[in-house]
């Protein structure tokens, strides 16, 4: 054993002399650097290493990218019967690599460190690393090799050009290995001129170095002959100009390299065209599609079929189309879901002319149109209804939100148009459908954050309610045949009221009327408001029924509970019949639920004496007293305690658990509840407002304040995230993989790090429960 340990120093030393050798500066120069690093366990493993190690060490912890560097792996020097014993003994690992059960991932992590080696500003200027470099075309046909060389010994080459040649032996190779050859010369070119290791071509402004770069690449290409002056083009006259065109030219060419050698050859394999096109075997084609990232590949070949097969316009369309557009996929978070969708919406637009069109020519449509479809099963929910709502993705200014008052009349306006109450709300809800599309779309994409998020669907839920009010006064005035003998007001609750509803959000609310003198006002208990009662009840009943009927749009729910007393108190009260329950019975959680309290359809006189009476309750001169203090937080601690759904971890949940939604804003609640009557800026529905005002008034540390604040935003977002990806709302995380990472997709994690939101999402509400329970419980 000493005597093998003697000997494995001894040959370290000799590889590393070798190296030294190799790379020290001498003045002839140096000969070249040797770089060790592709060796198992890189910088961290030893120099050198037996065969059996080598052997040992592929067989238990490489991962794919290191099977991926073996493609390239001969022996050059030193005892060349090893070498190829070496080769010999690895091969078989190599090219079962395909077949390793974290396949897909490590693809998918490969092409995120192509990425990420890119220094930051210098990616159109790198010939390696950069859009349509070196790197690109290598990594394309090396992924190629081991998905296809397992069964097919003729692509086991570690030449680039000859295993791109095998790959392809139509005009798709040629194009490709002209892009290499020039990317390699232009290479050689930069190498030969600093004389020194550089893939960095000059800033595009540095006309002298691309003019020298350029006659350089001109003379190599024409082996120094110059063209007749009379023949060139412009390009060719000015140096400079003629390097960056052929540039342009080859990169394009290198960036489609994934739908030339990816996934035009799967159309192939199934859409039966005609001509000398290479074809893959169906089982060929499901391994390809298998190692991008496709769960169901045998599905996925069924819907390229149905989309492609055939000779009418449409068809070869989608044959342009979708080369592309399968990367896109595989690039998302649920490839087999967003082909099926993209199915389903040329099936649903058939032969509409402007659709394939459009998604041809704007590429940005077709792009964000597969990330949507392979991010969000609610987005395309939505999107199968009104298919034609595809055009919007091309118009940044036409998925932002509208604003409530437009939305207001156009409602309003669709209301009148249609005599009967349930066509009238069954349009409103196709309005509100559309709308949700636009908002979520809009998240989805980055153009809008959390906090516009919540706003934008609040008023799309406010339009709703006042829409359908108006409808269904409309039915029971005509059921009474005389004007509603009262006036009405909608008031929001919750999370309605203040502005941060999520996708699956109930609309919480109360229901206000004040009969009109003619039928018994001014306190009058008689028929009247007996009377009065009763309509406005069948008002409220006849809304909630449109609102909530069976449709082919979403249901806008709407949840009267935090009315007082609950379930068991009458749907719809007189404003006197509030101000006296206030006023005699009402308990601390009452007035806690009053702050986020606003009115938002009906009678707006109505609802202005109404939030009155409200700020009179929730904003209490001189502040809560020391009793409601303790049993809010006696309150607070029960709901821990007895509403945490039965095997949910409190440190998860996003809504009850520690830290989550509800401790934030109980602790807010509570300085409302505190300080409002003394601050008029903690007078709002909006928890983040009520927290950065109670900040700028000393009453929360700054650090507390931003801590809170994050916390209840990374909740919000996680909640909308999963009704995003899934279509139905969750108060945790998915425990599903997959999921998850869908879910951290949309969340703008890079794919792979799922692990780093969990990571994010505890401490974040570890944090803010720290504080909740010192700023809360004293």
């Amino acid at each position: 054993r000493a005597l093998g340990e003697a000997r494995g120093r001894d040959e370290a030393r000799l590889a590393s002399a070798m190296m030294q050798v190799c790379s020290q500066s001498t003045p002839e120069g140096s000969l070249w650097q040797v770089d060790a690093n592709l060796r198992p366990e890189g910088r961290s493993g030893p120099l050198v290493r037996t065969l059996a190690s080598h052997r040992a060490y592929y067989e238990r912890w490489a991962k794919t990218w290191e099977f991926q560097a073996l493609l390239k792996a001969r022996p050059v020097a030193g005892d060349l019967k090893l070498g190829r014993a070496y080769v010999e003994t690895l091969a078989p690992m190599v090219w079962q690599a395909a077949q390793r059960e974290n396949f897909v991932a490590d693809v998918q992590a490969m092409r995120r460190r192509v990425l990420e080696n890119v220094p930051a500003g210098q990616a159109n200027r790198q010939v390696k690393l950069g859009p349509g470099g070196l790197r690109d075309i290598e990594f394309a046909v090396q992924l190629l090799q081991l998905v296809h060389g397992r069964t097919d010994e003729s692509l086991r080459s570690p030449a680039t050009l000859t295993a791109l040649a095998a790959l392809s032996a139509g005009g798709d190779a040629a194009d490709l290995a002209a892009a290499y050859r020039f990317l390699r010369r232009v290479e050689h070119l930069l190498q030969l001129q600093h004389l020194r290791r550089t893939h960095l071509l000059p800033e595009p402004g540095d006309e002298r170095a691309l003019r020298r770069l350029g006659r350089a690449l001109r003379a190599a290409e024409t082996g120094g002959t110059p063209a007749d002056p009379a023949q060139r083009d412009p390009a060719q006259r000015n140096p400079a100009e003629y390097f960056t065109a052929r540039w342009r030219q080859h990169s394009l060419q290198a960036r489609r390299l994934h739908e030339k050698l990816f996934y035009r050859p799967l159309l192939n394999a199934v859409a039966r065209l005609p001509g000398d096109a290479v074809r893959l075997t169906a089982s060929a084609a499901a391994e390809r599609l298998e190692a991008l990232g496709y769960e169901d590949p045998a599905g996925a070949l069924r819907h390229i079929e149905a989309l492609t097969a055939g000779v009418s316009r449409r068809a070869a369309i989608q044959r342009t189309l979708l080369p592309v557009m399968l990367g896109w996929f595989a690039d998302a978070a649920e490839p087999d879901a967003g082909l099926l969708a993209f199915r389903q919406v040329s099936d649903a637009l058939g032969e509409t002319p402007w659709y394939l069109r459009l998604l041809r020519d704007q590429t940005a449509v077709a792009e964000r149109m597969a990330f949507v479809l392979a991010s969000s099963r609610y987005v395309t929910g939505l999107l199968l209804r009104a298919p034609e709502a595809v055009a919007m993705l091309g118009d940044d200014a036409e998925l932002m939100p509208r604003g409530r008052t437009a939305l207001c009349d156009e409602a309003l306006a669709t209301v009148r148009r249609h005599g009967d109450a349930e066509a009238a709300v069954a349009a409103v809800r196709a309005l509100r459908r559309r709308e949700l599309l636009r908002i979520a779309v809009a998240d989805l994409l980055g153009l809008i954050g959390v906090e516009e998020t919540g706003e934008a669907l609040t008023d799309v839920a406010a339009v709703t309610v006042t829409a359908a009010l108006e409808a269904a006064t409309r039915t029971i005035e005509l059921e009474m045949r005389s004007p509603l003998p009262t006036r009405i007001c909608v008031v929001a609750m919750g999370r309605f009221g203040g502005h941060e509803l999520g996708y699956a959000s109930d609309a919480d609310v109360m229901f206000v009327h004040d009969p009109l003198p003619a039928a018994g006002a001014d306190g009058d208990r008689g028929d009247g408001e007996a009377t009065a009662t009763r309509s406005a009840h069948a008002v409220a009943e006849e809304m909630r029924r449109l609102l909530a009927r069976p449709a082919p749009d979403p249901p806008l729910r709407i949840d009267p509970d935090l009315r007082p007393e609950g379930r068991q108190g009458p749907l719809v009260r007189t404003l006197a019949s509030y101000e006296a329950y206030y006023r005699r019975w009402s308990s601390p959680w009452e007035a806690q639920a009053l702050l986020r309290a606003e009115p938002v359809a009906g009678d707006s006189g109505l609802g202005e004496r109404f939030r009155a009476l409200a700020d009179g309750l929730r904003y209490p001169r001189g502040g809560v007293g020391a009793g409601a203090v303790r049993e809010i937080r006696r309150i607070k601690a029960r709901m821990e305690a007895e509403r945490l759904p039965r095997g949910a971890d409190p440190a998860t949940h996003l809504k009850l658990g520690r830290g989550g939604l509800s401790d934030v804003e109980w602790v807010v609640q509570l300085l409302q509840l505190r300080h409002a009557h003394e601050v008029p800026g903690l007078r709002t529905t909006k928890t983040l407002t009520a927290l950065a005002i109670a900040a700028e008034a000393g009453l929360v540390a700054q650090q507390d304040c931003m801590v809170l604040a994050d916390a209840w935003r990374m909740a919000t977002r996680i909640r909308d995230a999963v009704m995003l990806v899934r279509g139905r709302p969750s108060d945790t995380l998915p425990a599903g993989t997959r999921q998850l990472a869908a879910v951290a997709r949309v969340l703008g994690y890079p794919p792979g790090d799922s692990g780093r939101l969990l990571d994010d999402q505890r401490r974040l509400a570890r944090r803010a429960r720290a504080v909740m329970e010192r700023l809360f419980y004293g």
